[in-house]
């Protein structure tokens, strides 16, 4: 039986799969969207490639994983009938990761983030009715707690429906979390809610940039409309994708929600300028959190301008709220499941994830797929025609 994981094309979604081939033994199936199996194959190499070299890659691609050709909003996934009952048939275990990040799009939020999970979650009544579904994890957000301020949140407490919430993104996986408690009561299930994700501590790649631009356009400000003893809570990708494989493996997991975020060991906007100050020898910021209204204006209007500064711009006018909430999210649960291990403090690898980030202009200078391994498959594939 095989880990049913969608989002594999994704960044987080990469860390899961690769956490999951590295350090276990069960096969996966993938949802991927992609007119062809090489099309497939071509984007899970453009986004496993932060973990492998391309013989490893294509050495467990080709016999720990089987790749449906789908898309999560369709009936079914749009499979044929014959690919979606063997998707049911082996299926013992679902890790729903796939998700919508528009934070400005209400349509794109609500078509992948309900219509798209209430299809995994339809998949999760068949395969618990036919073999019996061993766990079904659910990737959510620590922004499902809405509208906070000064806040210290647990996993508990974080659901309010009276409360506000910050953006369509935000909205739509709370409503998420509801349908898997509501139509999978059932079926042993764990949510996940990570904090904000930027970069990996232990290497500065990424292929991820959003926030890290929107970090980077703040990081080069010379005065900042913030109040420097305010926490953020940032947590690396890599252990946001050990904690979710950890507690997915495990037969009987000690709760059924699990903030991944940094909590009380979140860090200061002061501390992490000092760090960044230190490392690149540059001055450090003034603070005047007086300017909060009008810098809000300013990211308004410079995010219509076109280019690279209104780009930025729109992507901070899209997480301001999330700087300026002041609350973190109580995560001693993922401490005790991972044996102690504490998420790395983001100040010890922001300024190597900036440097590469602005190094790259922001894109991730990825590998394209080899040309020998296209004439193999091109090969194989006469073999199997003759």
């Amino acid at each position: 039986m095989a880990i049913f994981v969608t989002g594999s094309t994704g960044y987080l979604g990469s860390y899961l799969v690769a956490g999951l081939l590295r350090e276990h033994r069960d096969s996966l199936n993938l949802l991927v969207r992609a007119k062809s199996p090489q099309e497939a194959r071509e984007r899970l190499w453009k986004s496993l490639q932060l973990h492998f070299e391309f013989s490893e890659f294509s050495e467990l691609l080709n016999s720990r994983v089987r790749v449906f050709l789908g898309d999560l909003t369709n009936e079914f996934f749009g499979l044929p009938d014959d690919a979606y009952h063997e998707l049911v048939d082996s299926t013992g275990s679902i890790l729903h990761c796939a998700a919508s990040l528009n934070r400005k799009s209400e349509r794109q939020c609500l078509n992948v983030n309900l219509r798209g999970a209430l299809e995994v979650i339809q998949l999760a009544r068949r395969a618990q009715s036919r073999n019996g579904l061993r766990r079904y994890s659910h990737v959510s957000t620590v922004a499902v707690a809405g509208r906070r301020q000064n806040e210290i949140v647990t996993e508990d407490a974080s659901i309010d429906w009276a409360r506000s919430d910050y953006d369509p993104y935000a909205r739509t996986k709370k409503f998420g979390e509801h349908m898997v408690r509501q139509l999978l009561h059932d079926v042993p299930t764990t949510i996940f809610r990570p904090a904000i994700v930027m970069g990996d501590s232990r290497w500065p790649q990424t292929t991820q940039f959003d926030m890290v631009q929107a970090f980077d356009v703040l990081a080069r400000l010379p005065v900042l409309p913030l109040r420097p003893d305010d926490r953020i809570d940032i947590v690396p990708a890599n252990y946001v994708g050990k904690a979710i494989v950890t507690i997915h493996q495990k037969d009987s997991p000690a709760h059924s929600i699990y903030h991944l975020s940094s909590g009380a060991g979140s860090q200061t906007f002061r501390e992490l300028t000092d760090a960044l100050a230190a490392a690149g020898k540059t001055g450090k910021p003034m603070y005047w959190p007086w300017l909060g209204g009008p810098f809000s204006g300013m990211v308004e209007w410079l995010s219509r301008r076109g280019g690279a500064t209104g780009y930025g711009a729109s992507l901070l006018k899209v997480f301001w709220p999330y700087l300026n909430w002041n609350t973190v999210f109580d995560n001693s649960r993922v401490i005790a499941e991972l044996d102690g291990e504490a998420p790395a403090k983001f100040s010890t690898y922001a300024y190597p994830l900036l440097k590469f980030s602005r190094k790259n202009k922001f894109r991730y200078p990825a590998q394209s797929w080899p040309t020998a391994a296209n004439s193999a498959i091109s090969a194989i594939a006469g073999q199997a025609r003759a």
